[in-house]
């Protein structure tokens, strides 16, 4: 099926427009992560949530800011540690000598866009707190549930470099991440660039230029009504069916896969494929859904949600080898 781009400015509906507009700051802000902004906006067109993985300094904290920047919308950024509880999070029931009565003053969850900065750091109590939050937009304090904003975003962040002193997260977080997407270093000329664009930030006191417009949130939910109007025909439905089917009964397409895998990936995994094959296609000006879309979105999509045998796991085979290999055997329309 060939892809035909849509021209992006006579045919583009304005909510379209606005989200080319804002990638295009997110790319001026973030350089050399491409991938990165992407993800971001897909995220944000799903209404997924977003795992990042990757070193220190590669600007993951500075895209969500230029994200919040872009959007007319509540940021909060949270630094994960192990000292940290629930309350922390969530907020909590405080007494108000005046009133003599508790009142709940809310925690940081209650903005729009919210950083989880080092997830990993956090006990596992922390994890259940920002588990019900992803899961259901919404928080319990004592007998009390507390709902969400309706825009309300998590991009977590964890350093695959530094180890000690974190928590492994538990598996039914990880899939409440609709994407996982590991960052790496730029080339030596973005790394200029990033240079130039430090000095001139020296200046203006470190601030991110103002966009060309904030997206209001009513243009992005327009936005997300028309990524899930876009077609996707039933052989693209069942490629991503059989995509998730094998990662869970590999025997049928491939004697590797069934010998690597230990647990696939759940329901979960195919309803965010689909949104983020459609997300793609919608920034891409297209009215429907193509395999190349599904192909693109399922490594970021299934990294988390796969668990490797242990044999699998000591001859260095990672998630990523896996999902190579499915992409290979499982025939697409």
């Amino acid at each position: 099926m060939e892809a035909t781009l849509m021209p992006p400015t006579e045919t583009a509906s304005p909510a379209r427009q606005a989200f080319l507009d804002l990638r295009g700051y997110l790319s001026e802000q973030v350089l050399g992560q491409a991938a990165l902004v992407e993800r971001l906006l897909v995220a944000l067109l799903a209404d997924g949530h977003l795992l990042v993985e990757g070193p220190p300094g590669l600007a993951k904290t500075r895209a969500v800011k230029a994200l919040a920047h872009g959007l007319e919308v509540d940021f909060q950024r949270v630094q994960f540690t192990p000292d940290m509880l629930p309350a922390d999070l969530t907020g909590s029931e405080i007494f108000r000598p005046e009133e003599g009565a508790f009142r709940f003053q809310r925690g940081p969850l209650f903005h729009n866009l919210i950083l989880a900065d080092e997830i990993n750091r956090a006990p596992a109590k922390v994890q259940s707190a920002l588990l019900e939050a992803m899961a259901e937009h919404q928080i319990s304090v004592g007998a009390a549930s507390h709902a969400l904003p309706r825009l309300f975003l998590v991009m977590a962040t964890q350093n695959p470099i530094e180890q000690e002193g974190t928590y492994p997260l538990p598996e039914a977080q990880l899939d409440r991440f609709m994407l996982h997407t590991r960052v790496d270093y730029p080339d030596r000329a973005t790394t200029l660039r990033i240079m130039a664009l430090a000095r001139t930030e020296a200046r203006d006191a470190r601030e991110l230029p103002p966009p060309p417009r904030r997206l209001a949130q009513e243009t992005v939910f327009a936005a997300r009504r028309e990524v899930l109007a876009l077609t996707l025909a039933e052989p693209v439905a069942e490629y991503i069916a059989a995509l998730v089917e094998a990662t869970r009964r590999p025997e049928p397409y491939s004697a590797q896969l069934a010998e690597w895998l230990r647990w696939g990936a759940s329901p979960r995994a195919a309803i965010a494929m689909e949104r983020g094959a459609r997300a793609l296609a919608w920034l891409d000006g297209r009215d429907f859904v193509t395999p190349d879309d599904v192909q693109s979105i399922a490594p970021d999509v299934l990294r988390h949600r796969l668990l490797l045998d242990y044999g699998a796991q000591a001859r260095g085979i990672g998630a990523q080898a896996c999902i190579d290999e499915l992409l290979r055997q499982v025939p697409a329309p």
